[in-house]
């Protein structure tokens, strides 16, 4: 089981392993999830569909 990633980044050097900002870069993060302003956060699924141009 990979680990679960911390809530916030805590900038040290050298990163961690749970880090939310190395986990994205190297593709671990879990699915529905991103990080934004240092933060881990929880993408929404919109059930809107993209209006194609006629």
């Amino acid at each position: 089981m990979p680990p679960k990633p911390k809530k916030k980044c805590c900038s040290d050097k050298p990163a961690c392993k749970r880090c939310p900002l190395q986990m994205m870069k190297k593709g671990t993060l879990p699915p529905g999830y991103t990080v934004k302003k240092r933060k881990l956060v929880k993408v929404k699924k919109s059930d809107k569909k993209s209006k194609v141009a006629a």
